[in-house]
């Protein structure tokens, strides 16, 4: 079973940067991926999706600001983010699919995930 584990979070100031990574325990090569993120109380929402070819998509709210990529060879998935606002503050997952997915869609649609890492941006 494939596992994944985030790092790189941390608490920032708003307007700061911060890359988030994701290191999985075998090939990524054939897996879509996804970030999600997290807020006590919320459900989990989809921030970034990259297919299995590389190709990224993002949802309107993320568009801009997060950038994801992916590094079969080295089996890690990042997530770039910049100019941080307070309402990123979350906690962060990485997520996996080996299912015939064409999107970021759901959270139920991912059958492998991290553990997440902690975001506290600050105004």
């Amino acid at each position: 079973q494939l596992q994944v584990m985030e790092s790189g979070g941390g608490s920032v100031q708003a307007g700061e940067s911060l890359r988030l990574s994701c290191v999985a325990s075998g090939s990524i090569e054939n897996y879509a991926m996804a970030w999600f993120r997290q807020v006590p109380g919320k459900e989990r929402e989809g921030v970034a999706y990259v297919d299995s070819g590389g190709v990224a998509r993002y949802p309107s709210s993320a568009k801009g600001r997060f950038t994801i990529s992916k590094d079969s060879a080295m089996k890690t998935l990042s997530l770039q983010i910049n100019t941080l606002k307070p309402e990123d503050t979350a906690w962060y997952y990485c997520a996996a699919s080996d299912r015939q997915i064409t999107g970021l869609g759901p959270q139920s649609w991912y059958n492998y995930w991290g553990r997440g890492t902690q975001v506290t941006v600050s105004s």
